[in-house]
């Protein structure tokens, strides 16, 4: 079983119109409604992929309520979300024709009291117990102390279950101190960590910074991973127009679910980037187009430079 942790879990409103333009009215063509949140996303595209993963997090009102009816409904994916009693949050995504065109809106999340926490974290504990991999994804609601990504580190680690942070800030800051396995920031996060915009560089500083191994998304230009193997760039073939809502969630799933295989690191990566681009092709996030994955999978390229590490 893979765990995955979505502590600001959200109800994902996804809109489509024709063109976005500020200060007007649009018509909306198509609307979907789905559990969401980082982790969430995840656990739905590991579920696609055959594992069994457990979503765990809080969940409160009646938005949680529908985020907890829709989890029901995913064949793999077995709900234990944490009751609190403030509202889960919404996000609203409004995808229109223009290529990459893809505008988010998200709410901060609900209040998370002291003893709501620590119910969570005696939790987590008992979740540990029968989990191959976890998987802590996204920001932090109101309430939760900033330093939580790394103390849910250190309990991963006690436990011997292989833990990925995928998280920005203050959060991703303190969690890389605690030595997750894999961290995997985007472009933006990486240079925000370390103040840096060379990818090499600042990928470089932060696997100084504790974390085993630094998996950096870099949009179109696919993944760049420094491993104690060594340096590794994976890029699909071609760009792919479409909604990027959650490809770097896609490729997390990717490399939880190659870590828990036991796949060498470029195949680790292989998939990553073919799921990441295949969620492009996809109509929301949480989803992938399996045929453009499978036809992806033969022409990512993987290269490698082992004196980087």
């Amino acid at each position: 079983m893979i765990l995955t942790v979505t502590l600001n879990t959200a109800l994902d409103i996804t809109y489509r119109t024709r063109s976005l333009r500020p200060g007007t009215a649009h018509r909306v063509t198509d609307v979907v409604e789905r559990p969401g949140g980082k982790g969430v996303n995840v656990a739905r595209v590991l579920a696609a992929l055959g594992h069994e993963v457990t979503v765990t997090g809080f969940a409160g009102g009646g938005t949680g309520r529908a985020v907890r009816d829709g989890l029901t409904a995913v064949p793999g994916i077995t709900d234990a979300l944490v009751p609190i009693g403030g509202p889960t949050r919404r996000t609203v995504t409004v995808v229109d024709d223009v290529p990459g065109g893809a505008t988010l809106l998200n709410e901060p999340g609900p209040a998370v009291t002291p003893a709501e926490w620590s119910a969570f974290q005696e939790a987590y504990e008992d979740l540990l117990r029968p989990a191959a991999a976890v998987a802590l994804c996204g920001s932090l609601p109101p309430g939760v102390p900033v330093g939580a990504y790394a103390g849910l580190v250190r309990t991963a680690r006690a436990a011997n279950v292989p833990v990925l942070l995928d998280t920005g800030g203050e959060p991703l800051r303190r969690g890389i101190a605690a030595r997750p396995d894999i961290v995997k920031p985007n472009a933006d996060e990486l240079a925000e960590l370390t103040g840096s915009h060379e990818p090499l560089r600042a990928t470089q500083d932060a696997r100084r910074r504790g974390a085993r191994a630094v998996v950096a998304s870099l949009g179109a230009d696919g993944l760049l991973a420094l491993t104690p193997e060594g340096l590794w760039r994976a890029a699909p073939p071609t760009p792919l127009p479409g909604n990027p809502t959650g490809a770097g969630d896609s490729a997390v799933a990717g490399l939880v679910s190659a870590l828990v295989e036991r796949l060498p690191w470029p195949d680790r990566l292989t998939r990553a980037t073919a799921l990441s681009a295949a969620t492009v092709r996809a109509d929301t996030a949480g989803e992938f187009d399996r045929r453009v994955y499978e036809e992806l999978l033969p022409r990512v390229t993987v290269t490698t430079d082992a004196t980087a590490a």
